[in-house]
């Protein structure tokens, strides 16, 4: 495997084009795509079993990851931005540390996800419900995949970890070689060996041990890590150990407020029907593939903010908000466009209820509206994360997130559903107004 040369190791700004930025975004794009496609497929694994049950164990069992590690995606995030920072610096030995500290965090996270595994899984079946027979099959399927933790954990601060580095053809490889083996897996244990939820758990962590070896393997070939270099009085240096703490903590509340935001609004939905409950996930599903398809955008803005801290470069930080405007627009536009012109079909592929359908179609007016309201938070955060400025992340949501409430309580007594997806837009816009706020004093943080 050859390295991988980044656009970044150009001296000069001006060269610093469109073409750059698209090396680093298009990757990113395709490796954050895979992740909503990967759970479809399972899904439609999943679904081939005529028991009922079992769908709804796995999906419950799902769901409880899913809220887990949402909760810890700051590893990547976080871990992406210390990096390109460092690597902006020409700081090998705070190159090696921002890859190391993560990765403890990591490991001890995970184990302590294993040791807590009965009171997690006690509490969410109280949570989410579900029969006896529903209950045991997601405890079936909780029990095998948790010993994956603090490998999918890992996996997060390796891919974090290669972005910053501006390394994300080796990250999207990382990525699709977990969603692959994944998605193989699944066909050979559930449809071929027919075992059923322990086959569905059994892929998943599979892959995702696997993914780590190969994670290690891919980062050991680029020489850039060397575990014989660490020294202990550097992992446990205060200041940079305290801001990685801090980073962590607020991108972490940040997620706190996002899973509120969606439990209230996943709630009210639930309240008015099974029909417009379905509808609004379908919609929801749709919108997760349009956050997913920005964070490339944002992600590649993140490498080059992360580059211009660490060097000083006010041009190169200044010429990152230009590419993220510029694509992050476009993108929006050529998004919403797609919805307008083919988003029946799109929905047609999520249920062949006819009255689910129908409904879904007649909302998709406000998955037109998200990609233009919101791509400016999303893309903000990218650049917020990159300066590890996560101060103004937590901040902005958590004001959203207030404005997002108070919309829910006024307009869906009004309004009904309608006034649940204004509150949603509410919430998209709140974020990218309350975001762009900060712009002026993070810079004014970094540079002076």
């Amino acid at each position: 495997m050859k390295p991988e040369i980044s656009p970044l190791q150009h001296k000069r700004v001006s060269v610093l084009s469109q073409r750059h930025y698209l090396v680093l975004a298009i990757p990113l794009i395709i490796s954050g795509i895979s992740t909503p496609l990967l759970g479809a497929v399972d899904t439609a694994v999943v679904g081939q079993i005529p028991d009922p049950a079992v769908i709804g164990g796995v999906a419950i069992g799902a769901v409880i990851f899913n809220t887990m590690y949402w909760l810890l995606g700051f590893l990547r995030v976080s871990t992406s931005g210390f990096t390109a920072q460092a690597e902006g610096a020409n700081n090998q030995t705070e190159v090696l540390l921002s890859f190391v500290r993560p990765m403890i965090l990591a490991v001890l996270s995970g184990l302590l996800f294993i040791i807590c595994q009965q009171p997690i899984l006690h509490i969410s079946l109280a949570l989410f419900g579900g029969s006896e027979l529903v209950s045991m099959y997601a405890s079936t399927y909780f029990s095998i995949r948790i010993w994956g933790a603090p490998f999918l954990l890992l996996s997060y601060v390796m891919v974090g970890w290669m972005v910053g580095m501006g390394k994300v053809r080796l990250a999207l490889v990382t990525q699709l070689w977990l969603n692959v083996i994944n998605i193989i897996l699944d066909f050979v244990f559930v449809l071929g060996l027919g075992m059923g939820v322990t086959g569905v758990a059994y892929a998943t962590l599979i892959a995702e041990v696997t993914a780590v070896l190969f994670g290690a393997v891919v980062i050991v070939r680029t020489k850039q890590v060397k575990f014989s270099d660490v020294k202990a009085k550097l992992l446990i240096q205060s200041e940079p150990l305290l801001k990685m703490l801090k980073v962590n903590r607020d991108l972490f509340l940040r997620t706190v407020c996002l899973l509120i935001m969606t439990g209230m609004f996943t709630s009210s939905g639930a309240s008015m029907g099974e029909v417009t409950l379905a509808a609004n996930a379908i919609l929801l599903q749709i919108h997760y593939i349009i956050a997913y398809f920005f964070g490339g955008f944002a992600n590649a803005s993140s490498i080059l903010v992360g580059r211009a801290v660490g060097a000083k470069n006010i041009d190169l930080y200044k010429r990152a908000y230009i590419l993220s405007g510029q694509w992050g627009g476009g993108a929006a536009i050529v998004l919403s466009s797609v919805i307008l012109f083919f988003g029946e079909p799109i929905v047609s592929l999520f249920t062949t209820s006819a009255e689910v359908r129908e409904l879904a179609t007649s909302l998709l007016i406000w998955m037109i509206i998200f990609p233009i309201v919101g791509f400016w938070a999303l893309q903000l955060e990218g650049i917020f994360s990159g300066a590890t400025e996560a101060i103004a992340v937590r901040n902005s949501i958590a004001l959203a997130l207030l404005f997002f409430l108070a919309a829910l309580w006024t307009l869906v007594p009004l309004l009904g559903n309608t006034g649940l997806w204004i509150a949603f837009l509410t919430f998209s816009l709140g974020r990218s107004i309350f975001l762009s706020l900060y712009v002026p004093k993070v810079t004014r943080t970094i540079f002076l």
